[in-house]
């Protein structure tokens, strides 16, 4: 391509709305442009950057034998409704752009595909003869997110990879996840990126096991926990660990004690002189489930420990049936105007004990009756400890399990593991933390949608089952910006070459040099007849500025036709390193080849 006769602007200073670097990258380089709110335009250089990630994304999942094929993007509502998952897109997490069309029907913009590919399954799939099936599609997504933000990392139109697996059974599916464990790590390998897989949530997919691919990059939304073995890696969100050691109580007889001003753990340890392990706090929050109910929670967890909220939203939706509910539409700590709807009297905050009485929840028919009551295993060995005493500036100490004070029925993994925690698998090993960005997704969701939607095969036995499903999802939009993200320095992108909308570029410093412009002609021509793709700076500009567009936008390696042709070479700069060396002319073609294929064969054995 020739610069002079391409759509290419590029920015010197940062736009004001960018706030990490592969987003202020994009957009000076010429690569994006905004819009709207988490809208962007994909232009050339960007779109061929996409199209090579397809491209490494498409091969990896036909080499499995995945079948790409391409679903609508409009969805009608009642596959949505059939799944359940209509509310908890459209209400719990408004994440759906859903609409009414001119017929009264409901309908909406795809962020998924699980209900239609079910759809299509229930409806072609009949016998145990025709599994396992695997399809696949690269499609455009919608989310409708609060705040877009980060570029095409957080947007509301992104581009994806979702593929969906169909079984008899378990073991078939296992099998699948595992060829799509492999051929992730490929995709990201040839993609010439830095990533580990992590144990993960299942979020509002579902699913029994899942697995998160991160890239790794400073700028990561996602904290990733691991242990330096490699035997251990997950999203915080989904992490174990083993807390530090309970200190022991300074309390051996139960009483109640008045400790004033005191309804914070850093008080209430300072003024009675003990550890937070020592203190059963008590958190308190609020569930409203898909058929209305409101449900008040009450965790019981170790002082030193932190609620994580993604477990604690699972452990409720298990509890959803037992409210005539499905799942759960917002979790939240109430504030003074949402316990002014449901609470009796005054509660004692900072103050509140495992034990709360019932009768602090006003009689309604939307509001159960009674405190949900949850346990975290930090508190179930705690002996002679300190929690609250259900009375505004007090707190009782050498409590006890059972004895002054009821355990709760559930006790949980609910806590937060964090690093400096040492790992479940091996006690030397200490949690360290990391910053990722998700860019792929793998899910065994078994039997969720089929049960729900009626997609069934007939056994060899003649019984009819549920169909046994996975899922797999790769970001494509946000993978390739996930690449800047991990590799740019001061003067701008440093694409990897495997994905680098061109392997090279040649500036002629001199336009006017007849011998610079013939060489530079010959070489973009010859280079890219060998498949070294090469874009050529013709443009009537000073040296420095196609020096300083050319790091910007990230091309691997930079041809310069300038003084060294008075001794028959050419300058030859390498974007990762800025290494520069003189090559002659006749070599330059051979040279390129080389350096581009051991690149890209580099990171796919890598």
């Amino acid at each position: 391509m020739r610069l002079s006769q391409m759509l290419f602007v590029t920015l010197r200073d940062d736009p004001a709305d960018a706030e990490i670097p592969s987003h202020k990258l994009l957009l000076r380089a010429g690569y994006i442009r905004r819009i709207g709110a988490g809208v962007y335009a994909y232009l050339p250089l960007m779109w061929r950057v996409l199209q090579k990630v397809s491209q490494i994304v498409r091969e990896e999942m036909n080499a499995t034998g995945a079948q790409e094929c391409l679903l609508p993007q409009l969805q009608p509502a009642e596959l949505w409704k059939e799944s359940g998952r209509w509310d908890t897109y459209t209400k719990a997490e408004g994440i759906m752009f859903a609409l009414t069309d001119r017929r009264e029907q409901q309908v909406a913009l795809g962020p998924t595909h699980e209900e239609v590919i079910t759809y299509v399954a229930r409806d072609m799939i009949k016998s145990y003869r025709q599994l396992p099936q695997h399809l696949y599609q690269i499609q455009t997504k919608f989310r409708d997110e609060i705040r877009p933000r980060f570029g095409l990392m957080r947007g509301r139109e992104f581009i994806m990879k979702d593929g969906y697996s169909f079984h008899a059974d378990e073991e078939s599916l296992k099998k699948t996840y595992q060829d799509m464990y492999q051929a992730y790590s490929n995709m990201l390998r040839r993609s010439g990126l830095k990533f580990r897989p992590v144990e993960a949530d299942s979020g509002a997919i579902g699913g029994s096991g899942s697995t998160e691919f991160m890239v790794l990059a400073e700028a990561g939304e996602d904290e990733v926990l691991y242990t330096e073995d490699g035997k251990y890696a997950a999203n915080v969100e989904k992490a174990i660990s083993l807390p530090a050691d309970v200190e022991a109580s300074p309390f051996t007889n139960y009483e109640k004690r008045e400790t004033p001003g005191t309804d914070t753990i850093e008080k209430l340890c300072r003024f009675l002189k003990c550890s937070p392990t020592n203190v059963v706090k008590n958190v308190l929050y609020q569930a409203t489930y898909d058929n209305g109910m409101t449900v008040l929670v009450l965790v019981s967890i170790r002082g030193d420990q932190e609620v994580n909220e993604v477990k604690l939203i699972n452990e409720l939706t298990k509890q959803a049936s037992q409210y005539g509910a499905n799942t759960i539409l917002s979790l939240t700590v109430p504030d003074t105007e949402a316990q002014g709807k449901w609470a009796a009297k005054a509660l004692p905050l900072g103050y509140v004990a495992p034990d709360i009485e019932d009768d602090y929840i006003q009689s309604s028919k939307d509001i159960a009756p009674k405190f949900l009551r949850l346990a975290d295993r930090t508190v179930i060995d705690l002996e002679n400890f300190v929690t609250g005493a259900n009375a505004s500036g007090y707190h009782v100490v050498g409590a006890n399990w059972n004895q002054q004070i009821k355990l709760p029925e559930l006790v949980v993994d609910i806590r937060k593991a964090r690093p400096g925690d040492r790992a479940v698998h091996d006690i030397q090993q200490i949690i360290q933390s990391a910053r990722g960005i998700e860019v792929g997704h793998i899910f065994q969701l078994g039997t969720k949608y089929s049960l729900a939607m009626g997609a069934t095969y007939t056994n060899e036995q003649g019984e009819e089952k549920p169909l046994v499903m996975g899922c797999y999802g790769v970001g494509v939009s946000r993978l390739a910006q996930s690449a800047v993200e991990q590799s740019y320095d001061k003067d701008g992108i440093i694409f990897p070459v495997a994905i680098a909308p061109y392997h090279a570029i040649i500036c002629i410093p001199n336009i006017n040099d007849a011998q610079q412009v013939e060489t530079a002609e010959k070489l973009y021509k010859e280079l890219n007849q060998v498949g070294v793709e090469t874009m050529l700076d013709d443009r009537n500009e000073r040296a420095g500025v196609k020096f300083k567009d050319a790091d910007l936008i990230g091309i691997p390696f930079r041809i310069v036709t300038g003084k060294a042709l008075a001794n028959g070479k050419v300058e030859v700069v390498k974007r990762a390193t800025k290494e520069a060396q003189e090559v002659a002319v006749e070599e330059v073609v051979a040279t390129l080849k080389s350096w581009v294929a051991e690149a890209i064969q580099s990171s796919s054995s890598s």
